[in-house]
């Protein structure tokens, strides 16, 4: 079998030339990566990476645990965390939480026990001892959207409070005065963070958020339809619903046309995690739009500079909001016009 050497001698360039380019490093200039590219087809070159792990001790190998592989937002934040790590020469192994904090747990031990290099984490709760115990061991870990309060490990998020401020001085400003919120789960953080912002900005206008204006939803689809189902029971009904995530946004919207009513004449709806196909939806959703990509680019860089021995940053994004017409922005015209 052909050697990292071979592949150099034969491409005329450093066998760190080499490595360089089979990590995509983007250092290397367009002719050398093309003569050691043509050198690998030529040898049949393959890299053997349990030996190369062997002897470096490391597998550059990432571990990603996501909350939820169908939540559009985490897809998508999947998505740029495998290709910003494969530009800095890892591979990314996902483990999918669905939610549930057993199921996190189990991923994170199978990836611990692989010889990861590093572990991004969206966490499920805040209580898992094991997530604890692998942060006060040294594990090379970042939070991403989500974090354990008091656990010293860097965390990259976006901040939402002024995207809902912005949304509910937007909702005032439409002449709404009755808003609900579907929240995610107490036990996360941006469950708790995203209805104290929502309280906290409808304080701002002399508005209360009472008991029975709270949903609490699990960032899934079916508590977005119960909330909403127990919302329109009311004797009276809020005037918006504000879903803390797009998943539990689309289970509103079914318990909305279930009861035949039409958004935004009937009642209005808005979401926390813009997703693309918002905008393909009759009406299109208003929404606070998270910096996804961005998020799951930082992350990986942060995380690899903790592996590398450079000191990791924490990084927080601002969210913004993405106004369409799902609570009323042009009521007087399609009234006109149903």
């Amino acid at each position: 079998m052909a050697s990292i050497k071979d592949v150099a001698a034969r491409a005329g360039v450093s066998v760190a030339t080499v490595s360089r380019v089979l990590n995509s490093h983007p250092s290397v200039s367009p002719e050398a990566r093309a003569r050691v590219l043509a050198a690998v087809d030529a040898l049949g070159y393959r890299p053997n990476a349990v030996a190369r792990s062997l002897r470096t001790d490391q597998t550059r190998t990432l571990g990603l645990v996501i909350s939820d592989v169908l939540n559009p937002y985490f897809t998508e934040l999947a998505r740029s965390v495998e290709e910003e790590a494969r530009a800095l020469g890892y591979s990314v192994i996902i483990g999918n939480a669905d939610e549930r904090p057993e199921l996190q747990d189990h991923h994170v031990r199978t990836l611990l026990d692989r010889r990861i290099d590093g572990l991004l984490v969206s966490p499920t709760d805040g209580g898992s001892p094991l997530m604890l115990d692998a942060a006060r061991a040294g594990t090379p870990m970042v939070f991403v959207d989500r974090w354990i309060p008091g656990v010293d490990v860097p965390v990259v998020r976006a901040d939402g409070r002024a995207a809902i401020r912005d949304l509910v001085a937007h909702l005032y400003g439409l002449g709404h005065r009755r808003l609900a919120i579907i929240a995610g789960p107490a036990a996360t953080t941006t469950g708790s963070e995203r209805v104290e912002a929502f309280r906290d900005a409808l304080r701002e206008h002399h508005l209360a958020l009472p008991e029975e204006y709270i949903g609490h939803g699990d960032f899934q689809a079916d508590s977005g339809r119960r909330c909403t189902e127990r919302f329109l029971a009311l004797p009276e009904p809020p005037e918006v619903v504000f879903a803390a995530d797009n998943l539990m946004a689309l289970g509103a919207l079914d318990a909305i046309r279930a009861h035949g009513l039409r958004v935004p004449y009937d009642i209005g709806l808005a979401a926390f995690d813009d997703i693309p196909w918002f905008v393909h939806t009759d009406p299109p959703i208003t929404a606070i739009a998270q910096p996804t990509g961005e998020l799951g680019r930082a992350a990986v860089r942060a995380l690899v500079d903790r592996i590398e021995g450079r000191p990791p940053q924490s990084v927080t994004l601002p969210a913004r909001l993405v106004v369409r017409s799902s609570c009323g922005e042009d009521a007087p015209t399609r009234r006109s016009n149903p």
